[in-house]
């Protein structure tokens, strides 16, 4: 198995500001959002708009903060920086649904920061300053309806919230560091985290849900298992020289994947609790989301990122024939 990562190519038409989060799709597309307000749509093969001379979503006037996108890659949602959360279908191109969640409806009522689609498409969570989790409607009837509240017990900024792969619970890292997890079943904190002492910016989940790795301002990666509680903290990996900004795991579970101020990229292998690969970016890389396929035999697959310059990259291992 080959552990390093050959940069393949760039999008042709950069974002004018820094990309603030990447997704790859099931569909083999991947998906950027910009400090430029922008959405955009790639063919991750190529590198070229998808659809070909695609009309996106007309750019927000202020930047885009959060991204998520569904399992089967034909959906995606995203979050503006003043919380104008957004459905965006990747098949027709149609915003099929806009929640201003700025506009104060109910006395608790506050601006989205980090979305999260369900896997199940109904619903979506979000979170912000309250470090509260909303459960809220992802129906085109009452998109963005609030349907239940979690509590964190704690009023720390909630920076990043992430479904599990089976929807069955949601994890929100907060802005001192701690990081809650919740049962959806039952509407209930079941663990909470506090593996890290600064603000954790990403979650990524394991493909078997029992796992959890976070990235974060104290230029640690930490692997939690959510089946053990309380602690179960059962790893820490270190190596940035700065500020971790984003996280993924890949499908098959064995590898990790983060992006950090320092301007590097690194590959962990979580069962050695070792970076096995340092990729050397232009700038700051803010976002990174492994390729969903499996990886062919003899490969460990491909990821795109997003960083400073507002270039959407794809990597891949080196000698997997490409992507």
């Amino acid at each position: 198995m080959s552990l390093a990562f050959l940069h393949s190519h760039d999008c042709p038409e950069p974002h004018a500001d820094a990309i603030w989060g990447v997704a790859w799709t099931a569909a083999d597309t991947s998906i950027s959002i910009s400090a430029d307000g922008s959405i955009k749509q790639w063919l991750a093969s190529s590198g070229q708009p998808h659809p070909p001379n695609a009309q996106f979503p007309s750019p927000h006037t202020l930047g885009l903060v959060s991204l998520s996108v569904s399992p089967d890659g034909q959906r995606a949602m995203y979050n503006s920086i003043e919380g104008l959360t957004s459905l965006w279908d990747l098949g027709t191109g149609e915003v099929v649904g806009k929640y201003e969640s700025y506009a104060r409806t109910t006395d608790d009522a506050e601006p989205s920061w980090s979305i999260s689609l369900n896997p199940k498409n109904e619903t979506y969570a979000s979170c912000g300053r309250s470090g509260n989790v909303f459960i809220r409607s992802a129906q085109q009837g009452n998109f963005g309806e609030r349907l239940s509240a979690l509590s964190s017990g704690r009023h720390k900024f909630g920076m990043h919230c992430s479904h599990s792969p089976d929807g069955r619970r949601i994890a929100m890292s907060s802005e001192t560091g701690q990081i809650y997890v919740f049962d959806l079943e039952t509407s209930s904190l079941s663990t909470t985290f506090t593996s890290h002492a600064m603000s954790v910016r990403s979650l990524a989940w394991s493909p078997d849900c029992s796992l959890l790795l976070s990235a974060s301002e104290d230029k640690r990666l930490a692997l939690h298992d959510v089946r053990v509680a309380p602690g179960g903290t059962v790893a820490s990996f270190t190596g940035h020289s700065s500020w971790v900004l984003s996280v993924d795991i890949s499908p098959d579970g064995r590898l990790g994947l983060s992006g950090s101020a320092d301007k590097t990229i690194k590959v962990w292998d979580i069962a050695a609790r070792a970076a096995v690969s340092t990729v050397q970016d232009t700038g700051e890389v803010w976002s990174v989301s492994w390729r969903p396929k499996p990886p062919a035999l003899g490969s460990v697959g491909a990821f795109v990122t997003g960083g400073e310059d507002g270039l959407v990259r794809w990597w891949g291992s080196a000698g997997s024939g490409g992507l």
